[in-house]
């Protein structure tokens, strides 16, 4: 036991904290003006810098004085002294980051001192923030779970960030504590992701606080990366609609993420790298199934490596390390290659065996397109481009997938391979494969897809003769020949057009055409002449000789009235191609027609030279009979006439935009009192 006379006892005040009688034992009293200058020291600076005492007494706590120290401040922070509980809980706050006073503190029940001031709410803006703050800080230490806390403490937290009026020094903190609940637990996740809007989120990253805005950040990330693909997209999607201030938010949000991936696109393949190298080796193990190359000569190796990597489609097959080399895409074409072949091997082996069994000149060559597909996708996605200050283009699909390009580039893949059968491409049509390719994922994510597999659906059903479709369609909407107005006069200038055509049916009707007989014998075939009369009134028909010139029509002995004829018939129904039927074929039977007069006993019948023949009598036939012409002849003519007329008469408007509708015509005024009287001013 120490004498009494070296024991010393030193009463010291701290701020927030009731006054002590610390004992001190084996201390000269020599010492006690050095010790009471040190500790006025801190007082000093406890009153000068309120942060700095706190902080030498948590880095100076002597190992005996945790307790002491835990149980001082769980009084002060229960003190009626509104005075006493803040300074309590701001040096609380302070010295909680020690973990060993945090166990003495825990051990006292003293966070859930904390939880209760929170559920209560009834503390001072200043007071809370000490509160929460402490909170965090014991919580750091993982000596309590956070599975204890209840939804009512939950819901305040919450209740904080949502609050529109509110200190940020609060939101801060409250952001902090959710974003640890969030990662530290599913259900606390699902709890949290009940109370917290994206859009408040979004409202807390357009402050100008920087602090509040990373740790709104810090949670929306959290949430994202605790939650599975649908939750992600009903975090995107939580609000009916996506304002512009949140599609600008969301918009940098992708650009800073996928930037992430542009150090790896602008760094070549290092030959050196044992790590590379290996990577490059496994894209070929893993397609074929190779021996143990251990008991292989160097130069065996080396062959059968160059064959293999050829297979895969590298241009430098002796080195494909160099085929790697051009930035971009740099070594993020390997991690593609690499993530599809580790990610879905059956799909890989197959791409390339299929591939590596076509001949060399059908071939999809797997290694050139997969580096090629890379710098589209990064083009797409613009990673390496800075965000815009106005951007808003996101897409919702980035967030409902953890590794979007490598996803985006192992359904693609797939997709090239089937659109370059489809396309019957050579290694020539490589860069129009290329195009289509392009062509197909800009169009699908424009649709905003939300999903992996809905993107996948819909870039597959957009095969390569859709997109030739929708080529077609859009050279058509930029001559504007589809606008309704345009539509409209097309309409009306239909029946001037087809008269038109009908007219010119009726010319070469009444110039006449040279046909040939078909016998049945083998004989030289005979030919004759048809041809319409001026009037349109009669057809006149006859034999002819092999060289005649257009005859007369009174060289041409026979002739049936255009009153008399019932009926034009064609192909396998005309009345000679029934009574040789099995003989003819079918070139034959394309370019045959016939005419039926008097009561359908009798028939005239024609075998044309060519389909635009065939086409022209048909129509002035049916021309004669006032039936409508149904040739592919005539629509082609007049889908031709139409498009020159309508180009002829938009000449003046060209650059103009086109409205859909009309302008609506104004009301009229209420008087016309504003008419000049022309007749009051001669006088």
């Amino acid at each position: 036991m120490p004498q009494q006379k070296d024991i010393v006892k030193i009463a010291v005040q701290m701020p927030g904290a009731y006054p002590q009688l610390i004992q001190l034992d084996q201390v000269s009293r020599c010492a006690l003006p050095v010790i009471k200058r040190m500790l006025t020291r801190v007082q000093c600076a406890c009153n000068s810098a309120k942060l700095s005492g706190s902080e030498h007494l948590r880095n100076n706590i002597p190992c005996n004085g945790h307790g002491r120290c835990a149980e001082d401040l769980y009084k002060g922070i229960q003190s009626s002294d509104s005075g006493v509980r803040c300074d309590s809980l701001k040096l609380l706050a302070n010295v909680s980051t020690d973990i060993t006073f945090a166990q003495e503190f825990i051990s006292r029940d003293g966070h859930s001192l904390l939880v209760k001031i929170v559920e209560d709410a009834h503390e001072a803006p200043l007071i809370m923030t000490h509160t929460l703050t402490a909170f965090m800080e014991l919580m750091d230490h993982g000596i309590v779970s956070w599975e204890n806390l209840s939804s009512v403490f939950i819901k305040k937290i919450a209740g904080f960030v949502n609050a529109k009026v509110q200190d940020t020094s609060i939101q801060q903190v409250s952001l902090a504590i959710l974003e640890s609940m969030v990662l530290s637990s599913n259900n606390l996740f699902n709890e949290v992701k009940q109370e917290i809007t994206l859009e408040r989120l979004i409202s807390h990253l357009q402050v100008t606080n920087q602090q509040l805005q990373t740790k709104a950040m810090a949670l929306l990330m959290a949430m994202l990366l605790a939650a599975g693909e649908a939750d992600r997209q009903n975090i995107i999607h939580s609000s009916s609609s996506v304002g512009d201030e949140m599609a600008h938010y969301l918009y940098v949000l992708q650009m800073v993420r996928l930037n992430h991936l542009e150090a790896r696109m602008r760094t070549p393949l290092d030959s050196y790298n044992q790590e590379q190298r290996d990577m490059l080796h496994g894209l070929r193990q893993a397609a074929f199934e190779t021996e143990s190359e251990s008991g292989l000569s160097n130069e065996r190796r080396r062959s059968l490596c160059a064959k293999e990597f050829k297979k895969l489609g590298f241009s430098n097959n002796s080195n494909p390390g160099q085929d790697l080399s051009r930035c971009p895409p740099g070594l993020l074409a390997l991690d593609t290659m690499a993530y599809f072949a580790s990610r879905y091997p059956d799909a890989y082996s197959r791409f390339v065996l299929e591939n590596s069994s076509r001949e060399d000149k059908h071939e999809c060559p797997f290694a050139r397109s997969s580096i090629q597909l890379t710098l589209i996708l990064c083009e797409i996605l613009r990673i390496g481009e800075p965000p815009s200050e106005t951007g808003s283009d996101y897409h919702p699909i980035f967030f409902a997938q953890d590794r979007l390009l490598e996803e985006l580039f192992c359904i693609c893949i797939q997709l090239l391979n089937k659109t370059w059968k489809e396309m019957r491409a050579t290694q020539e049509d490589f860069d129009k494969v290329m195009q289509v390719i392009r062509e197909q994922i800009t169009r699908t994510l424009s649709s905003k897809p939300t999903s992996l597999e809905l993107f996948k659906n819909k870039v597959n059903a957009l095969n390569y003769s859709e997109i030739l479709k929708l080529r077609q369609t859009e050279r058509l909407h930029q001559e504007e020949t589809l606008a309704p107005p345009v539509l409209e006069l097309k309409e009306r200038l239909k029946p001037e057009l087809l008269e038109l055509i009908r007219q010119q049916r009726l010319n070469r009707l009444s110039h006449g055409t040279l046909f040939r007989k078909i016998s049945s014998r083998r004989r030289q075939d005979k030919l004759w002449y048809c041809r319409l009369s001026p009037n349109h009134k009669v057809l006149h028909y006859g034999d002819v000789e092999e060289e005649t010139e257009t005859p007369s029509i009174e060289a041409l002995q026979e002739k049936i009235p255009v009153a008399d004829i019932k009926n034009v018939v064609t192909g396998k129904d005309c009345p000679h191609m029934k009574e040789n039927k099995g003989k003819q074929n079918k070139e034959v039977l394309d370019l045959a027609f016939s005419i039926t007069y008097d009561v359908e006993e009798y028939s005239l019948n024609f075998i044309a030279s060519s389909r635009t023949d065939f086409c022209l009598w048909t129509d002035g036939l049916n021309v004669l009979l006032g039936k409508e012409m149904s040739s592919e002849s005539m629509r082609s003519e007049l889908e031709i006439l139409l498009s020159m007329e309508i180009k002829l008469r938009l000449l003046d408007l060209e650059n103009v935009p086109i409205p859909d509708t009309a302008p609506p015509i104004p009301k009229a005024p209420s008087n016309f009192n504003f008419c000049y009287d022309f007749s009051q001013a001669e006088q």
